[in-house]
């Protein structure tokens, strides 16, 4: 018992030794134009955005003293628009949702484009999967043609991208939108003939499937990867393990999109640089957060190549010897 005593006791210290050096080295920090609390948007409650995003925002609030908190919102569109508006401070997306409102073509705000918003840094890839029902024979995206499909919600990443993905690869589905335990659901019920959906694998909702019926998993082959990847700028190659799920036997190709924080050009260059630093050079309390943080890395910054880095962040990837492209350096920042 007293070991257990004196173990336990041990561990408070540290903890306490830990969070006196943060907040001292905090009081130390440049602290122009920070805020007094932040939001962070994520997506719903207990999906991996609201989880890592109350994860980062925890690290925030710990080491640089600012109240920090995480806020369900409709997801990456719908941060997209509320960073740009300022209504909330930070907020994290998928890159296929921020090209489309940097360009102006937005779902949610269709002509808005939203120039004020400046990417910070990487978070984890998004890969899609699909999945259908053996008994039904459909084992490929051509197999598809026709066929009754759902997507997730109608704003989410998989919901405003791979419809069009599909037209662009020359297959007419019928589209259904809704929660992915309910689309799931609807499958194993014969109401859907297949489900595609982007999310950390393996995809609880097609695990869940998986063990009740014989299913077939797939996605796009190497020639509409291809394809895919040049007409669509946010668009990667991505390989998902043999064993993700139980019948996966082989290795399977698809395609994925980089998810990264955000925030507006007006937010505190010192601020976004020390945030920067509290994440990236704390990856192992990131990876108690959530395991997709073995993503967030700097070297991860490569995966964005249109939406300009915050100033803050660029200070902090010029410090370790990373040189950002110029067409992804803000106007606003400053060398000095």
């Amino acid at each position: 018992m007293n070991n257990i005593l004196k173990k336990l006791s041990i561990g408070l210290l540290s903890a306490s030794l830990f969070s006196a050096a943060a907040w001292s080295q905090a009081e130390e920090m440049d602290k122009t134009g920070w805020p007094n609390s932040i939001k962070i948007g994520t997506a719903s409650q207990g999906g991996t955005y609201f989880v890592y995003g109350a994860g980062w925002a925890g690290l925030v609030q710990e080491l640089l003293g600012v109240n920090s908190s995480a806020e369900v919102t409709g997801g990456p569109v719908q941060n997209m628009a509320l960073v740009q508006t300022g209504d909330l401070e930070f907020g994290m997306t998928t890159m296929g949702p921020a090209y489309d409102g940097w360009t102006g073509e937005s779902q949610l705000a269709p002509g808005m484009e939203m120039k004020d918003v400046r990417a910070m840094f990487p978070m984890y890839q998004t890969p899609f999967q699909a999945i259908a029902l053996a008994s039904s024979g459909i084992d490929s995206i051509a197999k598809l043609e026709g066929k009754k499909v759902g997507f997730g919600p109608r704003g989410g990443t998989t919901g405003s991208n791979v419809p069009r993905w599909l037209k662009s690869l020359g297959v007419n589905v019928k589209e259904q939108y809704g929660g992915a335990s309910d689309l799931a659901g609807q499958l194993q019920d014969g109401l859907l003939d297949a489900f595609i959906f982007g999310a950390g694998i393996p995809i609880s909702a097609f695990s869940q499937v998986e063990a009740q019926t014989a299913v077939n998993f797939f996605s796009f082959n190497d020639e509409q990867i291809g394809m895919l990847a040049e007409k669509y700028p946010t668009v990667s190659k991505f390989v998902v393990p043999a064993g993700t799920y139980k019948t996966l036997a082989a290795d399977q190709n698809t395609v994925a999109m980089w998810n990264f924080v955000i925030t507006n050009k007006e937010m505190s260059t010192s601020f976004v640089y020390e945030i920067m630093k509290a994440i990236l050079d704390n990856n192992d309390r990131m990876m108690q957060v959530h395991k997709s943080s073995a993503e967030t890395k700097p070297e991860n910054w490569q995966y964005n190549n249109f939406l300009p880095f915050h100033a803050g962040a660029v200070k902090y990837f010029k410090e370790k010897g990373i040189e950002i492209p110029a067409n992804l350096i803000p106007p606003e920042y400053n060398e000095s």
